[in-house]
């Protein structure tokens, strides 16, 4: 069996009162000595439990949340260590305050974990299921002052992961009658990109290429830098997969007759989205992208073409609203 210990009230308070002579108030000075390094003991990966999605690896994520949790806490949360009891139990639930899609139950749990290893799960909702407004989605249990030391940090990363989602499926299901696939793109929020994208996936979509090393995309800046697109197709390694972008039907016979895989149309009237799927005629996997939102990504779609990338998916999404409610066993 392995120990597991987590310091997360390690600060070791004395309280004095201090009278302001100028501001005629009085104020309760706290002096704190820390035990550790703010409160973490790097445990064994054991104790995480068996956080593991069977499309990422949560615990690769591990830093950033012990960052996010640090930025939070800092030396301490003065008023759960106070105001709750060390030895209170409860069970707090996650609750949805609107519709939307789930993704980052895992993160969620892993935020939990960090502060105390000893929660308990229980949730009948998986990463991309929808929910109604007022439905549970978690419930937690374990000891109440380090479940609320947590509580924000967690619901951080579920928001913003469900948020994604949930927008995502917004998107999806204006396009569910076409052969048209939505697709992100890398405007993600540094450090989470991995995890952005994989709520992309739960939300419906699919991802385009991970980073500047998995594709090549050659952009006007690209273009004009080796003045000419087979000019700059030439330069790139054979088997690299490579899309062009485009701007407009007069750069679309240059882009044919490129090696590129994909086309990618930029900012395109629809009527010319038209006319270029026709003359691709299926030679090239054909991307639309710029302008895109819910009010024009159905018509976008109907045009024939095989992907529309959103950046606003990763840059714009709206948190999901959820929170989470105590009871004390």
């Amino acid at each position: 069996m392995t120990i597991c210990t987590v310091y997360y009230c390690t600060i070791q308070f004395s309280i004095h009162q201090v009278w302001d002579k100028k501001q005629h108030m009085l104020y309760l000075h706290f002096d704190h000595q820390q035990k550790q390094d703010l409160f973490w003991k790097d445990y064994p990966e054991e104790c995480i439990g068996q956080i593991k999605d069977h499309k990422m690896d949560i615990r690769k994520h591990k830093q950033l949340v012990k960052a996010a949790l640090e930025e939070d806490i800092g030396i301490g949360d003065v008023t759960s260590r106070f105001t709750i009891p060390d030895d209170l139990k409860a069970k707090g639930v996650i609750i949805a305050k609107e519709p939307g899609i789930i993704s980052g139950l895992a993160l969620t749990k892993l935020a939990f974990q960090l502060v105390d290893p000893a929660f308990t799960f229980c949730s009948s909702i998986s990463d991309g299921d929808r929910v109604k407004k007022g439905q549970p989605v978690m419930m937690v249990e374990g000891f109440a002052q380090p479940m609320l030391t947590a509580e924000r940090t967690a619901l951080n990363f579920l928001s913003r992961l469900s948020g994604i989602s949930t927008l995502t499926g917004l998107y999806v299901d204006k396009v569910i009658h076409t052969k048209t696939k939505i697709m992100d793109t890398r405007k993600t929020t540094p450090g989470w990109r991995e995890l952005e994208k994989y709520a992309v996936r739960m939300g419906g979509g699919t991802n385009h290429r991970m980073g500047l090393y998995d594709m090549a995309l050659v952009k006007d800046n690209h273009i004009i830098a080796r003045r000419g697109i087979l000019n700059a197709v030439a330069c790139l390694p054979k088997d690299v997969e490579t899309e062009i972008e485009i701007e407009s039907l007069e750069q679309l016979e240059e882009a044919l007759s490129s090696r590129a895989d994909w086309i990618m149309l930029d900012n395109m009237p629809a009527e010319d989205m038209k006319k270029a799927v026709k003359l691709i005629a299926g030679k090239k996997i054909v991307e639309a992208s710029g302008g895109v939102s819910l009010e024009n990504v159905r018509s976008i779609a109907e045009t024939g073409i095989d992907f529309v990338s959103v950046g606003a998916l990763t840059h714009s999404a709206k948190a999901l609203d959820l929170s989470m409610k105590i009871s004390l066993e």
